[in-house]
């Protein structure tokens, strides 16, 4: 679409990147991940390991991201301890069991970026990446 609002088109990136992950780990016979779980663990391999900081990135209720982190360890993707700095929160990580599929997540994900920028050229991903990381602007 030529005059599409950017926020649709950055929302349709992320949902190619997102459905392509979900569906080539699938291929590799993990799992199916849902596009929640997927979320968490992009956030957890991407540092973030409190629980309340995932829910609020996520803008989901601290209750929904409890529910949705048993179901990731009942499957085996995360696991979760208290927080040793204050131990009414906790903290989520990649277990011996959720080790494999971050490995695989995280190689399908640059080839995923790869294949982005073959198809937009690297002065355009490098611009992108630029522009992204310095989105929002911080005070």
């Amino acid at each position: 679409m030529k005059n599409s609002l950017l926020m649709l088109d950055l929302v349709r990136a992320f949902y190619w990147f997102d459905e392509q992950l979900r569906s080539r780990l699938a291929e590799q016979g993990f799992t199916a991940v849902t596009r929640s779980q997927s979320l968490v663990l992009a956030n957890v391999a991407n540092g973030e390991t409190r629980a309340s900081r995932i829910a609020a990135n996520l803008g989901v209720s601290r209750q929904a991201m409890s529910q949705l982190l048993a179901e990731m360890v009942n499957n085996g993707l995360v696991d979760t301890a208290p927080d040793p700095a204050d131990r009414r929160a906790q903290v989520v990580f990649f277990g011996p069991a959720g080790e494999e599929i971050r490995i695989a997540a995280q190689k399908i994900l640059r080839d995923l970026e790869g294949e982005m920028e073959r198809a937009l050229g690297k002065t355009q991903m490098l611009a992108l990446r630029t522009a992204l990381r310095h989105w929002p602007p911080q005070d």
